[in-house]
């Protein structure tokens, strides 16, 4: 077997250099789709950013300022990279589709696509669920991630370095009370990981699904981080660029040997209750 030459060991600062990377779900600052677009883009990527600003401002948060967003991205654009962004509702029928195919639009082709997009609330525990709540979960968290790829297989002619990145939630390592929904749904992107990632290295395209732990995406209040920072050794909550660094590594060709795999990664997150305190 032939070692890799000098040259070969040397990292590329730009690794994406000349690729498109679509990326779901960048609309906050403070989330972990901003951080991850952000890292693509000081890669060298062009980017498509999806949004949908309505979810945000159901939220406790509110909504971003989305100009502010689309220009601290565009602000990490390198050698002439470019950006463009589209808003999509994943809970109607085709939005997937029409996704990818603004994408194809702008830019001919995409290499890279990182599902990232959520939704948040209208969940519950058992005896509080509706069909509407669980439909509305598997619709936005499952089905429009299965279908982006499926829209992504097709356009995708077979050129090097096609990546996709899943995000699930830490469901198959504990519960997350009180959000059986949206347990359900990203268990469902956990559990087609395998599947699909077979299929698509018939085509050279490597599918992989990251679990970022806790991540402080603007909800964490001084109270819950006393309940759980001793399950943190590190002595901190995850922050949005945390995963954002594994992400953008994943769909660089320094990972072209993982495809098919659940990456967790928690900060050694502990999954213990302290008793008495």
């Amino acid at each position: 077997m032939d070692s890799p030459d000098d040259a070969d060991l040397a990292r590329n600062p730009a690794p994406l250099s000349g690729r498109v990377a679509l990326v779901t779900g960048v609309s906050r600052r403070g989330g972990i789709g901003y951080a991850i677009a952000r890292r693509l883009a000081a890669s060298g990527a062009n980017l498509v950013l999806h949004h949908f600003v309505p979810h945000d401002r159901e939220q406790e948060w509110g909504a971003d300022d989305l100009d502010a967003v689309l220009h601290g991205v565009r602000s990490c654009l390198r050698d002439g990279a470019r950006l463009t962004d589209v808003s999509a509702d994943f809970t109607q029928a085709g939005a997937p589709s029409r996704v990818m195919d603004a994408a194809v639009a702008a830019f001919g082709h995409v290499d890279v696509l990182v599902c990232n997009h959520a939704l948040t609330g209208h969940d519950g525990a058992l005896g509080e669920l509706s069909e509407d709540e669980l439909d509305r979960h598997w619709a936005v968290d499952a089905r429009s991630c299965i279908l982006l790829v499926q829209a992504f297989a097709t356009q995708h002619d077979g050129r090097p370095g096609g990546a996709v990145v899943f995000m699930t939630s830490g469901q198959h390592l504990g519960p997350l009370p009180g959000q059986i929904a949206y347990a359900a749904a990203k268990a469902a992107l956990h559990g087609v990981t395998t599947t699909l990632a077979d299929q698509l290295a018939d085509q050279g395209i490597r599918l992989n699904t990251v679990n970022p732990g806790p991540v402080d995406t603007g909800y964490l209040t001084d109270t819950m981080w006393r309940t759980v920072a001793p399950m943190f050794p590190f002595g901190r909550y995850g922050e949005p660029d945390d995963p954002a660094r594994l992400i953008a590594w994943l769909v660089t060709d320094e990972a072209r040997w993982i495809t098919g795999q659940v990456i967790d990664t928690e900060g050694g997150f502990g999954r213990w209750r302290p008793r008495g305190r």
